[in-house]
């Protein structure tokens, strides 16, 4: 079995309010938040093997605040994770990776792409379901054995007032 935390990037600047949106960073408010998220998470005894982030400073700021904070000990970029990423890339990505032996994954990105994928994952549809909060995670179980789409659970939606009070 596979856990797969979802989780998106902190409060960003304002969209729209820099030259090359990819640079975006984390406001101070977004990085004191999702560094008491990230805490909070590692408390719950929550950990993944690896976090997989999107190359966007946002995301890499959020990925770099939970591998400091101790919710995994190794992080790895992929474009896969930037915005209109590639899904079935990732899945092909997925296989090799669950084919190491590692079990826990975190995901670093962005909307609506995360919740859609989450749909996907559980339902094999999208049907905007789900609304991922800033700093917000979805917890997944990933089957042992063939494709995930569509045969995967929840276990873990939480926005991240939850995780901050």
């Amino acid at each position: 079995m596979t856990e797969l935390y979802i989780i998106r990037h902190g409060l960003a600047g304002e969209h729209g309010s820099y030259a090359n949106d990819d640079e975006r960073p984390l406001t101070e408010d977004g990085q004191r938040k999702t560094k008491k998220v990230a805490k909070r998470l590692c408390e719950l005894g929550l950990s993944a093997d690896l976090i997989l982030t999107s190359p966007l400073v946002r995301a890499r700021q959020t990925a770099d605040i939970l591998l400091n904070a101790g919710f995994s000990k190794a992080l790895e970029e992929s474009a896969y994770l930037a915005p209109d990423g590639s899904f079935e890339e990732w899945l092909t990505w997925l296989n090799r990776w669950r084919s190491s032996g590692s079990t826990t994954l975190a995901l670093v990105g962005h909307e609506p792409d995360l919740s859609s994928w989450a749909e996907r994952l559980l339902w094999d549809s999208v049907g905007q379901r789900f609304i991922l909060k800033k700093a917000g995670v979805i917890g997944l179980t990933l089957p042992d054995t063939g494709s995930p789409v569509g045969k995967s659970q929840l276990f873990w939606l939480t926005s991240p007032k939850f995780l901050l009070a």
